[in-house]
């Protein structure tokens, strides 16, 4: 299991420095991630993805359980009230919520992916100054460590929090 930390640094070259003391500590450039705001170059560094600068995941996830349970109940509606002449079996349950599922986590991820993320809105002023967000993966025994390490080396990085969990899969 791995965690979301959050760091704020003044410029791509703390941004850098610490990304390169991470990957002394065994920390993977992939899972090292910054935002910035438009035009500030990032040369070198891991530009955030759409899953982490928009609510995508959090819009399939929602999609999913909204689109299953309307599958459930129109599933059992045409169980307990099928067309004339046809007799449906109770696996029409289970397939209407896979196909509901699978249509509202699509359709919800589609329209969560032009929306910002939500737990980025409180690093939006400091993005919009020219700051720049370093979002840090890593497992969840070495997070105390990581916190330390950057905090002795760059008292410019202002900790900014850590995300209980991050999904497996981004």
């Amino acid at each position: 299991m791995r965690k979301r930390l959050y760091f704020m640094v003044p410029d791509t070259l703390s941004a850098r420095q610490i990304r390169d003391e991470l990957l002394l500590a065994r920390i993977e450039d992939g899972h090292v991630h910054v935002l910035a705001r438009d035009g500030v170059p990032l040369a070198g560094l891991h530009e955030a993805s759409i899953l982490q600068k928009t609510d995508f995941v959090h819009g399939a996830e929602t999609g999913l359980a909204v689109g299953g349970g309307i599958g459930i109940v129109a599933g059992l509606v045409a169980v307990f009230f099928p067309p004339a002449g046809i007799d449906l079996q109770l696996v029409t349950i289970l397939l209407t919520a896979l196909v509901g599922a699978a249509f509202g986590a699509w359709v919800a991820s589609m329209v969560a992916s032009s929306i910002p993320n939500s737990r980025l809105k409180a690093f939006e002023s400091a993005i919009a100054d020219g700051r720049i967000l370093m979002m840090v993966d890593v497992p969840s025994a070495r997070v105390e460590e990581i916190k330390k390490l950057i905090a002795a080396y760059h008292p410019e990085a202002m900790s900014s929090g850590v995300e209980p969990t991050i999904p497996a899969f981004p």
